[in-house]
């Protein structure tokens, strides 16, 4: 194989390229720029901030939930498996909204998949098709998910997501 031949002197002289101005990351309210990755001090407290509600939720929820997978099959066995995701679920959507209005952390799918299922599951216990049912959760969801959005684009200081 032989070496590429190379055409010397007859590339047009091209004027030096102008610099692009770098781009400049949001900046907060205090001056100091936004990050992606949010800070644990940065987390929003809680109304009961001191006493730790969620996590003893959560915690409660798990227990129902390890006493109803031991427990005998019947009534009492599904009660306390529901109750403690019930439990769960609640307390993960209550931290959820409170990052996501706070501009932490974006919580937008999640939010949007509980507003779709808030719709949904009422709907699924009355006459109406289940193609109906569907077509209005997907609805609720994606109206829900862009609010969602904007929200907290507007609380992140233009950040469309942070981890």
């Amino acid at each position: 194989m032989g070496r590429r031949a190379r055409k010397r002197g007859t590339e047009a002289v091209r004027a030096p390229a102008e610099p692009r101005p770098a781009p400049t990351a949001p900046r907060s309210s205090g001056g100091r720029p936004v990050r992606r990755h949010a800070r644990l001090d940065e987390a929003p407290k809680a109304p009961w901030h001191p006493f730790p509600l969620v996590e003893l939720s959560i915690f409660a929820g798990l227990v129902l939930m390890v006493v109803g997978f031991v427990s005998d099959p019947g009534e009492p066995r599904t009660t306390l498996l529901f109750g403690g995701l019930v439990l769960i679920s609640l307390a993960s959507i209550e931290l959820a909204v409170r990052e996501h209005v706070a501009g932490y952390r974006s919580h937008t799918t999640l939010l949007a998949g509980a507003a779709a299922l808030l719709v949904a599951v009422p709907l699924w216990f009355t006459p109406v098709p289940q193609v109906a049912i569907v077509v209005v959760a997907a609805a609720v969801g994606f109206a829900a998910f862009r609010a969602l959005r904007s929200v907290f684009e507007r609380r992140a200081e233009g950040l469309s997501w942070r981890a």
